[in-house]
């Protein structure tokens, strides 16, 4: 589907170049002299290479049909992690490449939406919060600052996050899974 290079939005995907490219940023720009434009950075899905580019606000691209599709995690092995459409029962496998870290937040029977391009996964989307288990944090030091006294505590499944003075070990939190950041203790 074209779109006008006014309308290309951060997360986006889009094909150029013969390539599938994710939207970083974006910045539209009008100059006094000239035509407006689009300042757009970009990543190749595939290759994980970078590209910054302009378009014309005059110009067209090519939105590519991405598939949203809501499974249920599974299990994984060395190199995959496994997931099951829960209406079809279809099971469908998944790259640990492209799951990247956000596997390690992954538990059994997680609801994750998965996108598909020409029927081949290319992301994952985890719901937005996720409840953790602290596994070990460092002792609060008595007499720091309360606005920016975080302390280092490793999660069950082995993230390294930054928590608050009060979080002991064993303490249940919920992790924003976007931005890796403690949200509450349970």
């Amino acid at each position: 589907m074209k779109i006008n290079a006014g309308e290309i939005r951060v997360g986006m995907l889009i094909e150029y170049k013969n390539d599938l490219w994710q939207i970083l940023k974006t910045q539209h720009v009008k100059p006094g002299k000239g035509g407006a434009f689009a300042q757009v950075e970009m990543k190749s899905v595939g290759r994980n290479t970078k590209l910054n580019e302009r378009f014309r606000s005059s110009e067209s691209v090519e939105k590519a049909s991405v598939e949203d599709i809501n499974l249920n995690y599974l299990y994984s092995d060395d190199n995959n992690y496994f997931f099951m459409d829960p209406k079809t029962f279809e099971q469908t496998e998944i790259k640990k490449e492209i799951v990247g870290e956000k596997g390690k937040l992954l538990t059994e029977n997680l609801e994750v939406t998965v996108s598909f391009y020409n029927e081949s996964p290319i992301s994952i989307t985890l719901p937005n919060q996720i409840n953790c288990k602290i596994s070990s944090t460092d002792v609060a030091l008595k007499g720091q600052t309360v606005s920016s006294s975080y302390k280092p505590a490793i999660l069950d499944n082995g993230l390294k996050i930054q928590v608050p003075p009060f979080v002991e070990a064993n303490d249940e939190i919920i992790l924003d899974t976007r931005t890796l950041e403690y949200v509450k203790k349970i």
